[in-house]
């Protein structure tokens, strides 16, 4: 068993920072990226991109930038160079910011940067039209307030969701994209097995949850990008409750977290009992092991994402859980996407009907809640290849070796 045994230092003092295989994405594969989202737009008569500041911003450009209600974004036409938009107080940040080169358009405080994006659009040669008006696609994760500045200074414009063209060029990552998140992966599962070992009888989860965001540091993170600890009754719910607990023998332990690694995220999920586990513990863990094998047994190339989670939940109702979203079972998604966002497309989910491909990486995590008792969720991911799925971090072994590869 390799749960307790060691103090908060020992535990510290056995990790070891992991980024030294970590290589950023570069400037060749943001401008490459750039390329193939033209493509899509010539293909599909879009005659301009507006990215605004986050994770698509971020992928095309490597320009990293938190969204907020000032406009920073770009405008990326279907032909020609990207021209980004900021406030003329930030100009000299955003160019220290810069991956992808590009001239920058301002705008001062009194001014409406909806009216500065239409002045990029018309200079950049896409300019209203009667007979055929340009089509302009909207970042997906443009703010409501943002968005209706956009389309009261863009009349004679056609906007849409950009969705189309950001989820197709991200939902198949490159190798450098898989190498970042594999890194991730690996730091992040150092990490849990370090936070097992510090389990002992008294410990909170709030004690757990500091230790964790210190051992993400000595792996090389900047912390932890997210943490859930939950002890006993409370891991039956899903993304956790808003009490500290104590954790006592015989309770079940579910441990959700993950770090950032260049941007790119982990996000890995373990589940054990502290002490000697009951018959039904055991039993409900190892239907959600063999609901998480079925999912990734079901994952094969050109087969609909909704067919994973038809797998799993099949698994679970052979069990004697749901059907469907009933509990005692799966109340949620068997698993999504993830990259530079921890949540993104595709999912595996009833209704999702794109095909599996290459280059796709999802979350498999049927997790089992068991109301007013516990909850077990079995969190790994993988990402397809031309051979079919490949786990990034093994399943855990057993309910006795949580941090042991199947």
């Amino acid at each position: 068993m390799s749960i307790g045994g060691k103090t908060k230092q020992q535990a510290l003092d056995a990790l070891e920072n992991m980024t030294g295989r970590a290589v950023p994405i570069s400037v060749d594969e943001h401008q490459s990226r750039i390329r193939r989202a033209q493509e899509f737009m010539r293909s599909n008569g879009v005659a301009a991109l507006y990215l605004n500041a986050g994770s698509n911003l971020s992928y095309f450009s490597g320009t990293r930038w938190s969204p907020s209600e000032r406009m920073v974004g770009a405008i990326l036409p279907a032909e020609g160079e990207l021209v980004y938009i900021a406030p003329a107080f930030e100009e000299g940040t955003i160019q220290k910011f810069m991956q992808v080169p590009g001239e920058i358009a301002c705008w001062d405080e009194h001014d409406n940067p909806a009216a500065l994006l239409r002045q990029v659009l018309e200079k950049l040669g896409v300019a209203p039209n009667t007979q055929s008006p340009p089509k302009l696609y909207i970042d997906e994760s443009t703010p409501l307030l943002m968005f209706d500045a956009i389309r009261a200074a863009t009349s004679g414009y056609v906007l849409e969701n950009a969705y189309p063209v950001t989820s197709f060029c991200r939902m198949r990552k490159s190798d450098a994209e898989l190498a970042l998140i594999q890194c991730a992966m690996d730091m992040t599962m150092a990490v849990h097995r370090a936070a097992g070992s510090i389990l002992h009888e008294g410990i909170t989860t709030a004690e757990v949850e500091e230790f964790i965001q210190l051992a993400h540091r000595k792996v090389g993170a900047s912390g932890s990008y997210f943490c859930i600890v939950l002890f006993g009754e409370a891991t039956s719910y899903p993304h956790g409750v808003n009490y500290v607990q104590t954790l006592q023998r015989g309770d079940t332990v579910l441990i959700d977290t993950g770090c950032k690694v260049h941007n790119y995220i982990s996000d890995i999920t373990r589940t054990y009992v502290f002490g000697e586990a009951s018959e039904k513990q055991k039993f409900v863990w190892n239907a959600e092991k063999q609901a998480q094998q079925a999912a990734f047994d079901a994952a094969r190339l050109g087969i609909p994402c909704e067919e994973v989670d038809k797998a799993a939940r099949r698994s679970l109702e052979a069990n004697g859980f749901g059907p469907g979203y009933k509990l005692p079972g799966l109340p949620h998604r068997t698993g999504h996407g993830i990259g530079l966002d921890i949540h993104e497309g595709p999912y595996l989910v009833g209704g999702e009907r794109r095909p599996l491909e290459p280059g796709m990486c999802f979350s498999n995590e049927p997790m089992i809640c068991v109301p007013g008792e516990f909850g077990i969720r079995l969190e790994d991911h993988f990402y397809m290849t031309a051979n079919g799925p490949k786990w990034f971090t093994r399943p855990a072994a057993s309910l006795d070796k949580p941090f042991d590869a199947a």
